[in-house]
């Protein structure tokens, strides 16, 4: 019994020795290399590293604990490894870590905090952690920026979509709420002037049009809207996308409205704006701009097919080379076009004409009465940059968005009142925009009623159907 004790003993002395032996062994790597393995992705990580003689930890800091974000890329390697404490943790400690980690931080002094910031290894830029190498150029929102003499030189264009703004509105008391559109991203102001408008400024002739006669006060419901009126009547909100033509998607939107109520329901086709866009070409630029009053007066000649036979942005009409292409042909008089649909399914290629068109009173209860007895109508409007950010409420112009403006149309079709928070009634339009049903209340927006708001009262036009 003595005699096993012995050699069990001597046995466990000998595996310690043996064991003492390999660790030595283990250690003499240079290092950096510090976990003896098999597996090929450890060993391919160490050679990676041993290629890399730098100052990982020296140039990144050391942190203290575990922290996984306390890495250094070693962009000529494409190799990362880690100056936090767990690097000491144990015997030999992770394979990952820094080669310079016992050198710099495998002491007692105090570490560096994980979110310092380190320049980078070799010219270039670093931008939300990730390496760009020298003279590289990339987008931030609006602004090109790229990469010099390892500093960022970016553009200074005022973007559309701003947070500072958003912010702004959202945190004061304007009666309404600003989000972030993706359709809306990477445009400067300028460009969503440019293709998110498109209806010119009224002509001397148009301005000068006489209004309607003003009509004597009479009670109207607090809340009304047209298509509560003519249900199956009123068109919902088209996306005019990026084509510049506001001026054609409100006309074509609000004779639709006025021809099915004067029918009394037996045509509810929608018009097409694509009709307008593409071959109302006397003056008027597509997607590019156009006037409103020569869109009303081909509607009244020429006259347009449906929407259904001539959908927006058919095929690839809005290359340069095919924007203003019309793909129906019609004649003074008639009422079909000379060929066939653009859509082959359409069932009708007949043209739809409206009577000329006529200006409403400015006046606030005129516009609720013409609206009231015959339907929507068009309204002429100054769109600021905060317009685009509308997501709900009762708008108004806000002054942090500056005094930049350009005109855009739309279809006023409703009004209402609501009590705000204060105890004071706000009185608000009801309008349908074109810039799709993800845009504001569905597609639609409601603006301060009464007070000409964005000169949405000043020029009021319809027509009979």
């Amino acid at each position: 019994m003595c005699l096993k004790s012995q050699i069990l003993i001597l046995y466990c002395i000998a595996s310690e020795v043996w064991m003492a032996k390999q660790l030595d062994s283990s250690r003499n790597f240079s290092r950096g290399l510090y976990r003896v393995e098999d597996d090929g992705s450890a060993k391919w990580k160490r050679l990676k590293r041993s290629l890399y003689q730098g100052r990982s930890c020296r140039v990144r800091g050391c942190c203290t604990g575990r922290d996984d974000d306390c890495s250094f890329n070693i962009v000529s390697r494409a190799a990362i490894c880690y100056c936090d404490q767990f690097c000491a943790s144990g015997s030999p400690g992770p394979v990952d870590c820094c080669a310079d980690y016992w050198d710099v931080c495998d002491h007692r002094v105090a570490p560096t905090r994980s979110d310092e910031p380190w320049p980078p290894l070799t010219s270039g830029c670093y931008r939300a952690g990730r390496y760009y190498g020298e003279g590289t150029t990339t987008k931030d929102n609006c602004n090109s920026c790229k990469c010099l003499q390892s500093l960022w030189k970016c553009s200074k264009e005022i973007c559309l979509v701003r947070q500072d703004l958003i912010q702004h509105i959202n945190s004061g008391d304007y009666g309404w709420k600003a989000a972030n559109y993706t359709q809306f991203w990477g445009m400067t102001v300028e460009e969503g002037f440019k293709k998110r408008l498109g209806t010119f400024p009224p002509s001397h002739s148009l301005l000068n049009m006489k209004e309607g006669n003003s009509l004597p006060e009479e009670k109207f419901p607090a809340f009304f809207a047209a298509t509560y009126a003519w249900p199956e009547w009123i068109h919902d909100p088209l996306d005019q996308q990026n084509c510049g033509a506001s001026w054609a998607f409100s006309t074509a939107s609000v004779a639709a409205d006025r021809i099915a109520i004067r029918s009394d329901g037996e045509i509810t086709d929608n018009l097409s704006a694509q009709n307008l866009i593409s071959c109302d070409t006397r003056n008027q630029h597509g997607c590019s701009g156009g006037s409103i009053d020569g869109a009303w007066r081909y509607l009244k000649t020429h006259g347009v097919v449906s929407y259904a036979c001539y959908p927006s942005f058919w095929k690839s009409h809005l290359k340069p080379s095919g924007e203003n292409h019309c793909y129906v042909s019609s004649e003074h008089g008639k009422n079909h076009t000379n060929g066939p649909c653009p859509n082959a399914l359409a069932e009708s290629n007949q043209l739809y004409r409206c009577a000329a068109h006529y200006r409403v009173s400015s006046k606030e209860t005129d516009i609720m009465k013409e609206i009231m007895d015959k339907g929507p109508v068009q309204a002429i409007m100054k769109v600021y940059e905060d317009f685009f950010l509308y997501k709900g409420g009762i708008y108004r112009h806000s002054q942090k968005a500056g005094s930049r403006w350009k005109t855009h149309s739309v279809k006023l079709l409703g009004w209402g009142a609501l009590t705000d928070k204060n105890g004071q009634k706000q009185k608000f339009w009801v309008a349908a925009n074109s810039w799709g049903k993800s845009w504001g209340e569905n597609g639609y927006f409601r603006i301060l009623r009464g007070r000409n708001e964005c000169d949405v009262e000043k020029l009021i036009l319809a027509t009979l159907g």
